[in-house]
């Protein structure tokens, strides 16, 4: 049963009992636009001050003060992740499979095959630290299935495209069943359960599919907006604590794969800080508490998160390897960040935009064409044309009478059965014979 616009103070058929409805949300949350932006500076400060790639020396003694928070930038992504699960709950709601198939092709591929254009040629003209994949790997990652073919990626950052893509492939099992309140809650506890039974054991195709490690941040992000949605109740509360608790047991793991990468030790502690603060602020996103932030540049800050995602790892080491000794530091990042923001931008308006229109036209004729030829195949065959045969008469009426047939060839001739002799249980009943 789907779930369509809910009048205010009314509650869905699906919805939990005791929860308060909620009028269906629309357009977008600007909220989540800002938390994209956040989330991508993250990651951005990380592999820019603390990650090592591109200085010569310890980033530590390069950037004192910003060095220890920027070392924490990794968990934007977990950050990403949920905001994932809620937008793909909230854009899903009521769409068909193709619809979902075509909006998430039209938002991830036009700026990501620019972006692995650029890169390479950045790359390429700018000889550094980084050598040029070969040809035949770019055509893998222009596919964003370089991983699970074993190919090497264009940037390190694209592993997320795929955990992304796998999040979609189980999720549209959902949309194709029709996205409901309960259909949502169920597929996020078998979810949960397959990602517990799976981190027990070895690595197999199963245990990658389900994303053991990163699962427990879409999952949360699935809840919130339930809640955002129909209100909050204690089922929804626990699976988010629930998914609170696994996610700082997973994170553990990346953070202590980090420690090599940043070359300092950073206390753990802090992992536990930054979710807890994304876990509270996706609340506040479910309960309304930022219901009156929406400036209007929001949806633009938004629109560039994705762009700069892709472009700023490779391109700004190069830079940094190259003015190093000639640019301070500061200024290096500073200069490198708002370049990379105004390409973001540039990619944005002048490429993602035209070419995704253009995607969605052809991919919406595609999915019509499918449609109508199953409608064909569904067709009832037309009844054939012939001559009318008469319908026999009843048992025992016997051949009609010679040339009493009915003349075929003429269009005004009515055709007519000899009427049928009474039988015997339409005959008068005899009159009993009275005894004497």
């Amino acid at each position: 049963m789907r779930i369509g616009k809910a009048s205010a103070g009314s509650r869905p058929a699906d919805a939990p009992q005791g929860s308060v409805g909620r009028q269906a949300p629309r357009g977008r949350i600007g909220i989540l636009d800002g938390l994209r932006l956040c989330a991508a500076l993250m990651v951005v400060l990380y592999h820019y001050v603390a990650f090592g790639g591109g200085w010569e020396g310890s980033q530590a003694q390069l950037f004192p003060v910003l060095f220890r928070p920027s070392a924490y930038g990794w968990l934007g992504v977990e950050l990403f992740f949920m905001i994932s699960g809620f937008v793909i709950c909230m854009s899903s709601w009521g769409r068909s499979v193709s619809h979902f198939f075509t909006s998430r092709v039209i938002r991830l591929f036009p700026a990501y095959w620019l972006a692995i254009a650029v890169t390479t040629a950045v790359v390429f003209f700018m000889p550094g630290g980084i050598t040029p994949l070969p040809w035949r790997d770019l055509l893998v990652n222009l596919t964003m299935l370089q991983r699970p073919m074993g190919v090497d990626e264009v940037e390190g950052v694209y592993w997320t495209l795929w955990a992304e893509m796998r999040f979609y492939l189980l999720f549209a099992l959902v949309v194709w069943r029709g996205v409901t309140y309960r259909r949502v809650v169920v597929f996020c506890c078998v979810w949960a359960t397959a990602a517990v039974v799976a981190k027990r054991g070895e690595a197999n195709p199963i245990s990658d599919l389900v994303m053991a490690q990163d699962c427990w941040f879409f999952i949360a992000g699935l809840a919130f907006y339930l809640m955002y949605r129909f209100g909050q109740n204690l089922l929804l509360w626990g699976m988010i604590a629930f998914c609170f608790a696994m996610g700082n047991h997973t994170a553990m793991t990346t953070w202590r794969a980090t420690l090599d990468n940043v070359g300092d030790n950073v206390p753990d502690w802090g992992v536990a800080v930054v979710l807890t603060v994304f876990f509270v602020t996706m609340a506040g996103v479910a309960l309304g508490w930022f219901r009156r932030v929406d400036w209007r540049w929001l949806p633009t800050a938004g629109a560039l998160t994705y762009p700069l995602y892709l472009l700023h790892e490779s391109i700004g080491w190069e830079v940094f390897h190259r003015y190093q000794y000639t640019v301070n530091q500061w200024v290096l990042v500073g200069g490198t960040l708002a370049g990379v923001l105004v390409l973001s931008y540039l990619v944005h308006r002048l490429v993602e935009k035209p070419m995704s229109k253009r995607l969605k036209t052809g991919l919406t004729k595609a999915f019509e064409q499918i449609r109508a030829e199953g409608a064909t195949h569904h067709e009832r065959p037309p009844t054939p044309v012939g001559p009318v045969r008469p319908e026999p008469g009843p048992p025992g009426s016997g051949p009609l009478p010679q040339g009493s047939g009915p003349d075929l060839d003429s269009p005004t001739r009515t055709l007519r059965l000899p009427a049928a002799p009474p039988s015997a249980s339409a005959a008068p009943p005899r009159s009993r014979p009275v005894s004497g």
